[in-house]
């Protein structure tokens, strides 16, 4: 039976609801529905204690934007009469900005890329390490690079580098309101300082910057530099966080941030569900612009020197080496990214070639590459024996054997050195040439350094010529008959013999 046959029947709520194994509000409920027409009643709106500040929140809601917490109204609500409870409160302040969102949405809407029409670039920093990041917008082929700052000159360099490395210019960038490209702001619109717009027409491209405090406008780049900083920075050991003021080695940052380009780009980008290399050298390339002939000079004014008898230039107050052939020339310095630069100096339409690179060094600091030298680093200090007198010219005309004496002598402080000169060459005419330089070699390797020392080796005549410590001494031994272990071997005949003696 149902519950309405189970009312008619009975008569009352709690009789239906006996019989028909339910509670007597439901068997009322589903009557009073019957009544109506089978429409369920309306039911009456409960108060709640937050009701005399609603609109008090809605109005802050909304002249704030939906960005005043719960924490920062709940004095105000307390100050217009709220007695409640403060998660009763935070339950109306989530409502209320769910609501305005719902009705103020900006409606956004993706973006539409065309093939090599934008690159968009960024710059984000960890640990003390900058990072350039760019992306072009279509192919997503990123590139990431680190720098020691953020200056123009420095975003300059690396946008030449990003443009070499795609091997075409596209026609817009976009970047950030960067301060070291921006010259002002008028009317919400952004001036470019006059070293970008020149270097802007040089690669024959657009500049434009994003809106002011809107970074969804730009999150293609931006998700590249947080991906850059997670996985490469971090990932890779470049920036440590728990050391956020050791910084790497730049070379080595690029040279890895270099191999990781080439890895993410080789691989499928889950966006466009495909490989960014790919569709930039496929469809994209052909689209991007040409780069100049000539490249521009980024940073300051040319730096000249000349190169000295050292086959070094000096440069804030350090020394670099050149290659030996430039010596007496002309070069151009350029320092860039912690590395310095040495070129040939420009002359008409042939551009400057690369002589040398070094790695920035302190003032007072050198840094010499042995290369760019023709021969091999002496070991030790070049000191040559220069005779003046005729004692001095007969004795060194002996040989290097006499020489070496000398010098050791000399270094020994031989304070009768002049005198044993002339002895000696005294007994070079007595004994010969021949058997006065085995004396003075003998004389040299036990570091005597007197002429009667050389006197006495000369009356000692052949002696042996010493050797190191640790040479293996070669005997030859006799040869002597042997016995094998059995002949030693106690037997009972032997055994007997011994008892009965």
């Amino acid at each position: 039976m149902d519950i309405i046959s189970a009312y008619r029947e009975v008569g009352s709520y709690r009789g239906a609801a006996a019989i028909c194994g339910t509670t007597p509000k439901t068997v009322r409920r589903v009557i009073t529905r019957h009544e109506a027409g089978g429409i369920a009643p309306q039911r009456k709106p409960r108060p709640h204690n937050y009701d005399a500040v609603t609109q008090v929140v809605i109005d802050k809601i909304a002249e704030t934007k939906g960005r005043m917490s719960a924490k920062r109204l709940l004095p105000l609500a307390v100050a217009a009469g709220y007695e409640g409870s403060g998660r009763n409160f935070r339950r109306l302040v989530a409502e209320a900005k769910a609501e305005w969102r719902r009705t103020h949405h900006r409606g956004r809407r993706p973006a539409v890329w065309a093939p090599g029409e934008h690159l968009v670039i960024d710059w984000g920093v960890l640990g003390g390490l900058h990072v350039f990041c760019a992306v072009l917008a279509w192919s997503r082929v990123r590139f990431v690079r680190f720098a020691a700052d953020e200056r123009a000159a420095t975003t300059f360099a690396l946008l030449a580098e990003c443009f070499e490395t795609l091997g075409g210019v596209p026609k817009v960038v976009l970047a950030d309101r960067m301060g070291c490209l921006r010259a002002d702001i008028v009317a919400g619109r952004v001036v470019p300082t006059p070293d970008y717009v020149r270097f802007a027409s040089h690669y024959r491209f657009r500049p434009d910057f994003c809106e002011g405090g809107d970074p969804e406008s730009k999150g293609i780049v931006e998700n590249l530099v947080g991906y850059a900083k997670a996985d490469l920075m971090i990932g890779c050991e470049l920036v440590d966080p728990d050391r956020p003021k050791a910084r790497p080695d730049l070379a080595s940052a690029n040279l890895a941030a270099a191999r990781w380009c080439t890895q993410v780009n080789a691989a499928t980008h889950s966006e466009i569900a495909a490989v960014p290399a790919e569709r930039l050298r496929d469809r994209e390339l052909a689209l991007l612009g040409g780069l100049p002939g000539l490249r521009p000079r980024i940073g300051g004014p040319a730096v000249f020197r000349k190169v000295d008898r050292l086959s070094c230039i000096r440069h804030g107050s350090a020394r670099y080496s050149v290659p030996s052939t430039a010596i007496g020339d002309s070069v151009e310095v350029r320092v860039h990214g912690g590395e310095l630069s040495i070129l040939t100096r420009q002359s008409g339409a042939t551009p400057p070639q690369l002589l040398a690179c070094h790695q920035v060094v302190g003032p007072g600091e050198v840094s010499i590459l042995d290369a760019h030298y023709p021969g091999a680093r002496p070991t030790v200090p070049a000191r040559a024996v220069r005779p003046r007198t005729a004692t001095e010219k007969a004795f060194c005309a002996l040989g290097p054997a006499a020489q070496a004496f000398l010098a050791g002598a000399a270094a020994a402080g031989s304070t009768r050195l002049s005198a044993d000169l002339a002895e000696l060459v005294d007994l070079g005419h007595a004994h010969g040439p021949e058997t006065l330089l085995e004396a003075l070699t003998r004389a040299t390797a036990f570091r005597r350094w007197r002429a009667e020392d050389v006197r006495s080796i000369l009356a000692a005549g052949h002696t042996p010529t010493p050797r190191p410590a640790g040479d293996a001494l070669v005997v030859e031994l006799p040869s002597v008959p042997t016995r094998s272990l059995n002949a030693y071997k106690i037997s009972p005949d032997t055994a007997g013999s011994g008892d009965a003696s």
